[in-house]
Order: C-alpha cells, then structure tokens, then sequence
C-alpha cells in the first residue's frame, strides 16, 4: 500500500508529545501522556485536533472548563471515567462527550482502568479570548486570564 500524502495522513506517523504546561503539582497528575498534534500536522487553524495515548492511572488535565472553546472527546481504544459537575461516567470505546463553550461545568477523563486509553480530542481554537478556569478546590489555577496571557496564574493572579 503507497504511503499516504495530504490531506490525508496515518495519526501513528504524527510525532508523540508528552508534556504540559501545567506547573507542579499538577504536571505529574497528567504525564506520561502521548498527544499527536493532528490539526497542526493537517495545517487545520481553525480548529485543534488531538489523537491523546492516556497511561493508566492518569488525568487528561484538571478539572476545567472554557470561555471561548468548545471542546469534544471521541473514545477510540479503552476506557475512561468522565468527571464533571453532574457527577462521573464510565466512556468506553465508540463514546463521546461535548462541552460547550462559556458552559462552567468543570470537566477531565481520568484512566482508572489497566491498559492505556486512546481518544480524539477536537476543539475550535480562540488563544486570544479563552480562559480556562480550574475547578477543583485543590486546584488554584487559571489559564489565560486577561491580565496574565499565555501563561497559568493561581486564581487571584499571582504566579507560581
């Protein structure tokens, strides 16, 4: 079989990033995660899409929610546990979950199962007006909040 060219291309073949800009303590709480940047590789601006490996044990981000992005997680391989302010879910393959933007209903995948979970997660991009706001009271942190841009704040602006 010939190799695939745009716009169409193989998820496997975009490289993995495993990092996070969240400060620590909340860093360890996602990594090791695999993230392939799909959106960038297919030169899509408009919208982000990421093909995300989650270890066992682990937590897609923390609990939050934004101003300005929708967002959407498609299951493609395992399991995770929904968690948001309704409460917790078990999503298995083949299920998807939406959250729209403005809505501050705190949200995160958490893996509790044995073996890695494969999902897609799909958001508008808007880096210039959206906000991430942390939701968990063991969680003081914000993204992006206006006098502090590109960068995590805890919630009465000061820096960690």
């Amino acid at each position: 079989m010939a190799s695939l060219r745009k716009p169409a291309l193989d998820p496997k073949t975009v490289t993995a990033i495993s990092r996070s800009g969240y400060p620590e303590p909340y860093r360890a709480r996602v990594l090791p995660r695999e993230r392939r940047a799909l959106g960038d590789a297919l030169g899509l601006s408009k919208i982000g899409v990421n093909f995300t490996t989650l270890a066992p044990g682990k937590e897609s981000a923390m609990r939050h929610w934004h101003t300005h992005e929708d967002e959407l997680v498609y299951v493609l391989e395992g399991e995770v546990v929904l968690r948001s302010d309704g409460g917790e879910q078990l999503l298995r393959a083949g299920m998807c979950a939406g959250f729209p933007a403005g809505a501050a209903d705190g949200h995160q995948l958490v893996n509790r199962s044995a073996r890695p979970a494969v999902y897609l997660e799909i958001s508008n991009r808007d880096a210039e007006e959206d906000v991430a706001h942390y939701c968990d009271a063991d969680v003081d942190m914000v993204w992006n909040a206006p006098a502090a841009r590109g960068r995590f704040t805890r919630r009465d602006g000061s820096s960690f």
